[in-house]
């Protein structure tokens, strides 16, 4: 298949896509909502709508041009056989590397998160009946790995190392634990503060796109922040939220750790990134000169910032294709293999 076939072929699954999430009542979709959500509670039907149209959006095929535009992808090159160690904590979290691989006219080699292992075959299912030959360039496993060319792997800290090791003679991309965070100057809009919401709520705070820690100036009035949050306050409706909140309040508590409580999310000042489900953590700033120093400094361990000047409030969840993961260019890696 040439590069623009390919365009061609994604951008009619965006069109595809706007079709099944403006009709989520369709029988065969709504059996494959039944079964992500059965398989994983925390991918709500909500979730995994906005996670579809989200993607709906991105693979219009003026953002696909954009994207690859940058790049020199050759018809007629020898396909290789690209590994995805998949993560599951969001809806659909490796599509874009599943995307990357085919557009660069190199094979997929998955390896699915038991966390998320419904929704991708889905869309490969409905990639299929738009164009057949891909079934020559997708293949899913759970065995072991082998026979590959390089390898993208996404984990945690932990799960890195045994990825840096397993796979060490491959090229490889390996993704580890990154946490997102916002800079509050208290000059910000209630639109702007409802915003931000959203970067920290959708798909409960599990994402490495959502906001787990905020920055405020001294003597910040908390009534700017806890005021606009509230237009989130259904979420602690879900079980296995409140669980999270119920025990990390009891923890912090037990412990005496002073909190700032809005009945469904905990602040905390931390100097860490990575909160727990329910919680954000929180530092004041004397300037954002220091401040920007800082973040610079810890950059290995920030996605992206949310902020008036960096990634606009409620648009953390939507990246486009061109900005990616942990800033590694994933589609220069593939087509210089």
């Amino acid at each position: 298949m040439k590069l623009q076939e390919r365009i061609n072929d994604f951008a009619k699954l965006s069109s595809q896509l706007k079709m099944l999430v403006s009709n989520p009542d369709n029988e065969t979709f709504q059996s494959v909502l039944n079964l992500a959500k059965a398989n994983n509670g925390w991918f709500i039907e909500e979730n995994i709508i906005h996670a579809l149209n989200s993607w709906s959006e991105v693979l219009q095929k003026n953002n696909l041009e954009k994207w690859v535009s940058n790049y020199q992808i050759k018809d007629g090159m020898v396909p290789k056989t690209i590994a995805i160690v998949m993560a599951g904590n969001i809806p659909l979290v490796g599509f874009h590397d599943f995307l990357s691989v085919l557009i660069s006219g190199n094979r997929v080699l998955a390896k699915l998160s038991s966390n998320d292992k419904i929704l991708l075959p889905f869309l490969t299912s409905e990639i299929l009946k738009i164009e057949a030959r891909f079934a020559d360039y997708i293949t899913f496993t759970d065995e072991k790995l082998e026979n590959f060319d390089a390898v993208i792997a996404t984990g945690s800290n932990n799960t890195a190392t045994y990825f840096d090791y397993y796979f060490s003679k491959y090229p490889h991309i390996i993704r580890k634990n990154r946490n997102s965070v916002a800079i509050i100057s208290g000059e910000e809009t209630p639109q702007q503060m409802e915003a931000l919401s959203e970067d920290i709520f959708r798909y409960f705070g599990l994402g490495c796109r959502n906001v787990s820690k905020i920055y405020v100036p001294e003597k910040y009035d908390w009534n700017h922040f806890f005021n606009n949050m509230f237009v989130q306050k259904q979420i602690i409706n879900n079980h296995k939220y409140a669980n999270n909140y119920d025990y990390n309040k009891a923890v912090y508590l037990m412990s005496n750790i002073k909190l700032l409580d809005n009945e469904f999310m905990l602040l905390k000042n931390d100097k860490g990134f990575s909160s727990p489900i329910s919680v954000v953590f929180y530092e004041n700033y004397e300037s954002k000169e220091t401040l920007r120093a800082k973040l610079l400094s810890e950059k290995e361990k920030i996605q992206c910032v949310v902020s008036a000047t960096d990634v606009p409030f409620g648009e953390a969840q939507n990246p486009q294709l061109w900005e990616y993961a942990d800033g590694v260019d994933t589609l220069d890696f593939l087509i210089n293999l």
